[in-house]
């Protein structure tokens, strides 16, 4: 198996296995605290259970070359987690995985602001449209029933915040940050315990809470961190959209909760913009066949 197929299988199992997030934040009854409590801990424990297991002694070793640059990625993955659940509870599902999904327009800016990379004409446009986007589910959700501005706000906090993480991170490419997402969702849940009621959950709503935190959330972390050291970046963002498209197909199918026309139109709109901006990339870096 080549790189691309590894990269190209490895990336679309870790969405696959993100798409449900949002519907276990729904299903699982109790306070918005305690379900990102135990998502974390849950998620965070897991993955360094595996990691003891396959490196060994080298852990501490792996969490300590990440640096600064994991450390500021750690603040961010845990920062943007307790915001996820926040999101959800507030407003749609559709409208928090849509405005979410803006996240490579706020990469973009950092890499500018941080790295100097040139924002390209290409990328102009794209940006200036996603907004166009965003402005149209946030004023859907004034009025709409299930949708909350701030819901959509700290949807789009998740996209800030995490892209910033990414970003120093993919200044240190060389260095795996598996580790330190670990690191973060497990530190960030043990933080949140004194604000979180553990034990109160319905016994039926148990297994939503491990299958959340120590099975799908686990997997599709530690999936999608190591899918982009074997595809290009805009690759692994085309796919990513599908948990856009899936995880509010999923929530309405299971509990009926159907996205408001603006959170179609604007949601669509920021998924076929950043769809064909990825594409454009993908396309002008394709090798060109030689004719014989």
């Amino acid at each position: 198996m080549n790189d691309q197929t590894k990269g190209l299988l490895i990336t679309v199992f870790g969405v696959l296995c993100i798409v449900p997030d949002a519907l276990f934040v729904r299903l699982i009854d109790a306070s918005t605290m305690t379900v990102t409590m135990w998502r974390n801990v849950l998620c965070g424990g897991v993955m360094l259970i595996a990691m003891l297991i396959l490196h060994r002694g080298q852990t501490l070793k792996a969490i300590r070359a990440a640096g600064k640059a994991g450390l500021i990625y750690a603040v961010c993955a845990a920062g943007a987690s307790i915001l996820f659940v926040l999101s959800v509870r507030l407003t749609t599902v559709a409208n928090t995985v849509f405005i979410i999904s803006s996240l490579p327009v706020f990469a973009a800016f950092y890499s500018w602001l941080l790295m100097g990379e040139r924002i390209s004409k290409r990328m102009a446009w794209t940006i200036g449209l996603v907004m166009i986007g965003l402005i149209i589910i946030g004023y859907g959700s004034l009025g709409q029933e299930g949708s909350n501005i701030w819901g959509d706000l700290a949807a789009l906090g998740v996209a800030a915040i995490f892209s910033l993480g990414l970003t120093v991170a993919r200044q240190k490419k060389s260095v795996s940050m598996v580790p330190m997402a670990a690191v973060a969702y497990l530190a960030c849940g043990i933080l949140l315990i004194p604000f979180s009621q553990p034990f109160n959950v319905p016994n039926d709503d148990w297994i939503f809470v491990i299958l959340h935190g120590g099975v799908f959330i686990a997997i599709s972390t530690a999936m999608l961190a190591i899918g982009p050291r074997y595809i290009p970046s805009a690759e692994v963002a085309v796919i990513i959209l599908l948990e856009s498209v899936l995880a509010p197909l999923l929530v309405w199918f299971v509990i009926g909760e159907e996205p408001h026309t603006s959170a179609l139109i604007g949601g669509g709109l920021v998924i076929g913009v950043l769809f064909i901006s990825n594409l454009i990339v993908l396309t002008r870096k394709r090798p060109q066949t030689v004719q014989k």
